[in-house]
């Protein structure tokens, strides 16, 4: 009698768990090869495909095969092989965060989110959202809905007197059809991510980092952070509070314990982080860029990269207690023993400026000797002699 009973045991467990499992959300339907069906998705498909020729041609476009290998793979480990296999990659050097993706198949993904996700599982949670988006053909809903939005308000317009009331609210509904859209697509991409080797929570993570960067951003332009949970009625998108609010929820309930994986994140990025740094403090966006450094300088310590580009972003701003502060970072970054011949001319440039003549003209001195043939060479050894 004890094994039978035992058997049922098991079996209502794994009923349980099976339930449980059932109560996730399910994914939609993975068709392989889709092709569009319809005029209006036709229509949509050619113009996308123009605009990848666009992208495929661009001068933007970085096209280093280990970092393409590298986004690609986190893409695959989120959203599984069968879908990874219909998605053409680009990345596109924008110092700025954003990724989307078009319903022909083509994901772009920016530099500047690259830059700010601080592992592999924050990439894979927003290239998680993205596919999300192409999947459930949200741009052919959105077409859709905008036309039948613009038709009945030049229906309106033409049957109804003093109409603007009814073109408002069409409008309104319009955009609350865009922020449910990214509502849905943030949830399709929870669950990729849950069913992943990478923890949900990550999708949380990425935008309480994005919040935080925004006040940084406020307070080093003088002004005051801000952050609502209810969007307004022409937004595009929930704001970024709800978002990790509603992200978070989700992870608590999902209670996904994962064990750690070897993150590969800091080593793909090693050889394009000065290269994306530099274009970040080319913003003009202290407050958000001190704080971006300050969260890099979190995961790995003050590498010569992260000191170099402090030191820049910094000497950029100019102020006088900045130029100390700008040599002193170049000088740390120096004495690591690894800095490149650039450190030496923002230590000389930070120096001369600050009134140093002899120590500015001796490190302007150490970049020309180890990088004679710099574009720059013939403006610097002006300034030495």
């Amino acid at each position: 009698m004890r094994i039978p009973m035992v058997g049922l045991l098991l079996a209502t467990a794994i009923g349980t768990s099976a339930l449980a499992a059932d109560k996730r959300p399910p994914l939609p339907t993975y068709t392989q090869a889709y092709t569009p069906t319809t005029v209006d998705e036709r229509g949509i498909w050619m113009e996308a495909d123009e605009r990848e020729r666009a992208q495929r041609d661009s001068r933007s476009l970085v096209k280093d095969p280990a970092l393409n290998a590298y986004v690609r793979g986190v893409l695959c480990r989120t959203v599984g092989e069968d879908r990874c296999r219909s998605v053409r990659l680009y990345i596109d050097e924008v110092p700025a965060f954003n990724a989307f993706m078009t319903p022909n198949g083509a994901m772009v993904v920016w530099t500047g989110l690259l830059l700010r996700v601080r592992n592999e599982a924050e990439l894979g949670a927003i290239l998680g959202h993205e596919f999300g988006h192409f999947e459930l053909r949200h741009s052919l809903k959105d077409f859709k809905s905008h036309r039948a939005g613009t038709d009945l308000m030049a229906w309106a317009s033409i049957l109804v007197r003093n109409s603007g009331d009814i073109r408002y609210a069409m409008v309104g509904q319009m955009y609350a059809f865009s922020r449910d859209q990214e509502r849905e697509a943030d949830m399709t991409g929870f669950q990729y991510l849950a069913r992943s080797q990478y923890p949900s929570s990550a999708a949380a993570d990425v935008w309480e980092h994005v919040m935080g960067e925004a006040d940084a951003t406020a307070i080093g332009r003088r002004g005051r952070a801000q952050h609502k949970y209810v969007a307004g009625v022409f937004a595009t998108h929930p704001t970024d509070l709800a978002r990790a609010t509603y992200l978070r929820a989700a992870s608590i309930e999902a209670h996904d314990v994962k064990p750690a994986a070897v993150d590969t994140h800091q080593a793909a990025m090693a050889k394009w982080l000065p290269i994306f740094l530099n274009d970040q403090i080319k913003l003009n966006d202290f407050g958000g860029s001190e704080y971006l450094l300050a969260t890099l300088a979190d995961g790995t310590g003050w590498t010569t990269s992260l000191l170099c580009a402090r030191g820049d972003l910094y000497r950029e701003r100019g102020n006088p207690r900045d130029l100390v502060s700008a040599a002193q970072f170049y000088q740390e970054a120096v004495g690591k023993g690894d800095a490149p011949p650039e450190a030496y001319r923002g230590l000389g440039l930070a120096l001369l400026r600050s009134q140093r003549v002899a120590k500015g003209q001796a490190a302007l001195a150490n970049y020309l000797r180890l990088k004679p043939a710099a574009t720059d060479a013939a403006l610097i050894a002006k300034l030495i002699s």
